[in-house]
């Protein structure tokens, strides 16, 4: 599959960073501490802000409280954290302002993680401390597109949680679909991991070889 984009917008867990084990680890802490149902969080946080999921549960002082603490967990276990296979090769092959991270963690936790993975921190990243409504709503990938300087259409994200898949479909953008998470709609392409995905050299726009599975 040859893609003809101007943007690249990534999600970062579970497409540039597997951080699923120290996110397991971190929202099960958290749980047994607060007092909160370990399998119902489960369900609820894959791809949305931590608030987005604790304020369902928690609410005043206890809520302010889980979301300082859970930040706390997981820049702990951000450590040496490990990089999705292709993600550290596909961004340095990427020409410079041509794609951004965009990421429901917080600013802190967000630099943490790419530290830890060695994921060079792209100009302009987005996370959910940059907007007022996160994922599946649109703005998330719409501030993303807007700080290259972009038209969302004219940009592919790729993506491994249903709501950021929403989130990218709603913004007008080209979904790519990263590992075995099914969607409630098809996306463009799916792949397992970035080792899928080659830049083609040359001018604008970018051009991407994507060795895909399902493809619409």
């Amino acid at each position: 599959m040859r893609l003809e984009v101007d943007g690249v917008l990534f999600d970062n867990d579970g497409v540039l960073v597997d951080s699923e084990a120290h996110v397991d680890e971190a929202w099960r802490q958290l749980a047994c501490e607060f007092g909160l149902d370990v399998t119902t969080i489960a369900a609820e946080r894959s791809g949305v802000r931590a608030i987005d999921t604790l304020e369902r549960h928690l609410e005043g002082t206890s809520l302010d409280h889980a979301i300082v603490r859970l930040e706390q967990l997981e820049i702990e276990l951000s450590d040496g954290i490990p990089a999705i296979p292709g993600a550290v090769e596909l961004c340095a092959s990427l020409p410079k302002g041509s794609w951004t991270i965009v990421t429901s963690a917080s600013r802190r936790l967000a630099n943490a993680r790419w530290a830890g993975a060695r994921i060079p921190e792209a100009p302009h990243t987005v996370t959910g401390d940059d907007v007022a409504q996160g994922k599946p709503h649109p703005e998330p990938y719409l501030t993303g597109a807007s700080a290259l300087g972009l038209d969302p259409t004219r940009c592919v994200v790729f993506e491994d949680s249903p709501s950021g898949g929403e989130s990218a479909r709603a913004a007008g953008a080209i979904t790519i679909a990263v590992g075995s998470v099914q969607w409630a709609f098809e996306p463009h392409a799916r792949i397992v991991d970035l080792t899928s995905v080659s830049v083609v050299d040359g001018p604008d726009p970018v051009v991407l070889i994507i060795d895909a599975g399902e493809t619409n």
